[in-house]
């Protein structure tokens, strides 16, 4: 008999703790995962699932809205009505239908689910405060996955009504005729592509000088023509929403970033607050090993997911997820969770970050994995090779051309040297799914030389790639 309880115990039960216990439980190891919430984490309850969801069914509405893209097909369409109640149930259903999956996943592996409080009672101890009281188990290894939560600034107040984060917008309770969004980044550009698609006006706030400011910029400048100048969106940038408060209407304050100046008071509908995420790191016991976060709530660990304390591997402790802060992405966690547990079973395995890819699902799509091209540029003058670049665009493809479909572009960054792809960024329709090709062959380091010899289906988008490779190639 073993002299632990298990021999791993899984910290927090959403897409990484999942992921990472069903590959334990192949891998021999007896799991047990705790969960305190829903079961499936922010994806599954309030993130990826939902608002994919919302995506889909606005983005029917915007399509059969969209009377000059029918015609051009000779397609007319009298009218376009929705029910909002309708989309928001068809959110919550998929939710609830993808919550029931994980849960059953684990059950039929045996794997144990601890209902409760996790937190880290000592080496390889962890206790689970739930309705019975504390209980407390040992485990030969503990894995830490408590995901994050929406971050909410300083003078911005939530009451969930008017003024809420991603957490309440993916419900769809109501929908405000004006609504304003602090941030442009993904969760920014999504819900703004939901609610202009129901005919909600939109202003969007950013605190930087440039809005999408984490994209490429030559993708952002496509973006900004196809998502935000179509649309019914105005845009501040170099303001900081300095005061938010609820109420018909919400009121926003605005103030200069630079000068810190009171420049513009708003008053809206409602305020959707998508202004990034923050690790649910608190009382985690990490105290308990000696274990601290650093100022932003993440917890340090290397590439094999080991926690660091002090520049050294924490022995049989393990993190994954958005509290790591490496790529706060439900499949990156994931797939950290694996690699963490081939570590634990004695493989050594390190994560590839670079080959992790994301995507935003606006219509049209936008997509990326690897370096950008200042990225590159960095790399390539530190290791004394240089950088180019190669695109292509939709409006080139026999598939986009079909489907009329021709605002987009694919860019390849590469080694010129040797022809090793660095890079790829995409805008345009299927964008989230033609990225994974790149994915994989950033994975295995291919040089654009091979990948221009792949043959691709025609006619289909994936060509795009296919040309780009080619033109790097010559």
């Amino acid at each position: 008999m073993s002299e632990f309880d298990y021999d791993l115990i899984i910290i927090g039960a959403g897409v990484g703790g999942h992921g990472a216990a069903i590959h334990a439980v192949k891998c021999g190891l007896k799991t047990a995962i705790v969960e305190a919430g829903d079961m499936g984490g922010t994806c599954v309850n309030r993130g990826c699932i939902p608002s994919k969801a919302l995506l889909a069914a606005s983005g029917r509405v915007r399509e059969m809205n969209d009377a000059q893209h029918l015609q051009s097909l000779g397609i007319q369409v009298n009218g376009v009505q929705f029910d909002r109640s309708a989309i928001a149930d068809h959110a919550n259903d998929l939710v609830s239908k993808i919550q029931g999956d994980l849960t059953n996943s684990l059950k039929r592996l045996k794997v144990d689910i601890l209902r409760g409080w996790g937190k880290v009672a000592g080496a390889q101890k962890v206790t689970v405060s739930g309705e019975g009281g504390d209980k407390t188990y040992t485990a030969k290894d503990i894995m830490l996955c408590p995901g994050s939560v929406p971050f909410v600034p300083r003078g911005i107040e939530v009451d969930g009504k008017t003024v809420f984060t991603s957490d309440h917008a993916v419900r769809l309770e109501s929908l405000p005729e004006w609504i304003a969004i602090i941030g442009s980044g993904y969760i920014g550009l999504e819900f703004s592509d939901v609610y202009t698609a129901l005919g909600a006006e939109v202003t969007m706030i950013e605190a930087l000088d440039d809005l999408m400011p984490g994209f490429d910029a030559e993708i952002a400048k496509i973006a900004k023509r196809t998502l935000i100048a179509t649309r019914d969106i105005e845009t501040y940038t170099g303001v900081f929403a300095t005061k938010i408060t609820p109420g018909t209407p919400v009121t926003i304050e605005l103030t200069d970033a630079k000068t810190k100046e009171v420049v513009e008071e708003l008053q809206v509908d409602a305020c959707l607050v998508a202004t990034g995420r923050i690790p649910a790191t608190k009382n985690m016991g990490l105290e308990s090993v000696a274990v601290e976060v650093d100022k932003r709530g993440f917890i340090a660990v290397n590439d094999k997911l080991q926690v660091i304390k002090d520049g050294k591997p924490v022995p049989h402790l393990w993190a994954v997820g958005d509290a790591t802060g490496k790529m706060m992405l439900a499949h990156a966690a994931s797939g950290q969770g694996v690699v963490a547990v081939e570590n634990i079973c004695g493989r050594s395995t390190e994560i590839d970050y670079r080959c992790i890819p994301a995507a935003a699902f606006t219509h049209p799509e936008i997509s990326y994995v690897g370096l950008t091209e200042a990225q590159a540029k960095e790399l390539g003058a530190a290791n004394g090779f240089k950088v180019a670049t190669a695109k292509t665009y939709y409006k080139g493809n026999s598939k986009a051309l079909a489907e009329k479909e021709t605002e987009g572009m694919a860019k390849i960054i590469y080694n010129k040297d040797s022809g090793e792809l660095l890079g790829v960024h995409i805008i345009g329709i299927h964008a989230s799914d033609l990225i994974q090709e790149a994915a994989n062959a950033i994975a295995k380091r291919e040089s654009v030389h091979k990948l221009a010899f792949n043959i691709h289906t025609h006619p289909t988008l994936s060509e795009i790639l296919d040309e780009a490779y080619k033109r790097a190639a010559v």
